[in-house]
């Protein structure tokens, strides 16, 4: 008459199955829940709207302060999104402009910050060459979260392509991005 048990190797294998099955859920446990609870975030993101409506407060800054200046605006990875070159703008503004926006992106945080740390000293941060370190890019955060940037290139002075990427970064109501200081 032959056995009705399991043969040693496949009792081998329901055993291994069983030990596992119990690893797995003390570890599942301890991780607070199912294995895939915890992996997923909600994320804001900045649409093409959005974008141009950000695009469009830096221009109507720039005619307030009777600047041109071309304006960038990138998602949080950096692509862009938006560029605009006000009339009378040099060409090379747009590049400059694109650069500073993915930095401040990219970093999350306000490319003047980089610009003072190397002010003070800190030149080694040249040495970064994914970094455009020039005032006139900043980030447009919503909630705690970088949403993109925007970069602003070719008004009068640094200080103004500055102060129109930070008003226009407010534009979807959201706060300006605080100006941090770099750690050393």
């Amino acid at each position: 008459m032959a056995s009705r048990g399991l043969s040693s190797g496949r009792k081998d294998r329901v055993m291994f199955s069983a030990r596992y099955r119990c690893v797995l859920a003390a570890v599942c446990v301890l991780a607070g829940g199912s294995p895939a609870r915890g992996q997923i975030a909600e994320q804001k993101i900045l649409t093409l709207s959005g974008a141009r409506t950000v695009a469009d407060a830096a221009a109507a800054e720039a005619r307030k302060l009777n600047a041109g200046g071309a304006i960038a605006v990138v998602d949080t990875g950096g692509n862009l999104l938006f560029l605009q070159r006000l009339d009378n703008t040099f060409p090379a503004a747009a590049a400059v402009a694109i650069e500073k926006a993915r930095t401040a992106a990219t970093f999350r945080r306000p490319t003047r910050d980089f610009e003072n740390a190397i002010k003070n000293g800190r030149t080694s941060l040249l040495g970064v060459s994914v970094m455009t370190p020039l005032q006139g890019g900043v980030p447009i955060v919503a909630d705690g979260q970088v949403l993109g940037a925007v970069g602003v290139s070719g008004a009068t002075s640094a200080q103004e392509d500055d102060d129109i990427a930070t008003a226009a970064s407010t534009a979807l109501g959201t706060a300006p991005a605080s100006a941090t200081a770099m750690k050393p």
